[in-house]
């Protein structure tokens, strides 16, 4: 197994929650990526990191972008995470999305939603590290849906 090959199946080992990651663009137009490539980073002041390949097609969206929304998937939304995945889907459509007080779009359904300001970004190899302030937070108790071995999982599933 190549080194490449061999880190693709430690981080697959690595189970995860699953967001969504959305933005508006200069055209007025919402834009959003599925990742699992998320974590908190401080408390004070509150600070959240989520990763997003220089190769998205909403890369230079939210390489300008100054705020962006987290929504942290629940148990039964492997669809919404497949759909924000994917770039040929339309991933606003059938009345997923509702807007965040800023005007953000945000999963309507989700587990928790963050809306947060840019407060910096990073190159990091091929992708890029956004670093968020957070600015609100909308928390409603659930399970979440884990990534895992390349499917998506349950709490307590085999």
């Amino acid at each position: 197994m190549t080194s490449s090959d061999a880190f693709r199946s430690a981080m697959a080992a690595y189970a995860s929650g699953v967001t969504v990651v959305t933005t508006v663009g200069g055209d007025g137009e919402p834009y959003g990526f599925t990742a699992t490539s998320f974590c908190s980073v401080s408390l004070s002041p509150p600070l959240l990191l989520v990763c997003l390949a220089q190769s998205a097609n909403c890369y230079p969206v939210f390489a300008a972008c100054e705020s962006f929304a987290v929504s942290m998937l629940r148990d039964g939304q492997d669809e919404v995470a497949l759909r924000f995945a994917n770039t040929a889907a339309d991933k606003f459509g059938s009345g997923v999305a509702r807007e965040t007080p800023a005007g953000l779009p945000a999963v309507e359904a989700a587990m928790c939603v963050v809306e947060c300001a840019i407060e910096d970004r990073y190159d990091a190899g091929d992708h890029m590290l956004l670093l968020g302030r957070v600015t609100w937070v909308r928390f409603r108790h659930g399970d979440p849906l884990i990534y895992f071995n390349r499917a998506f999982h349950r709490l307590g599933s085999p």
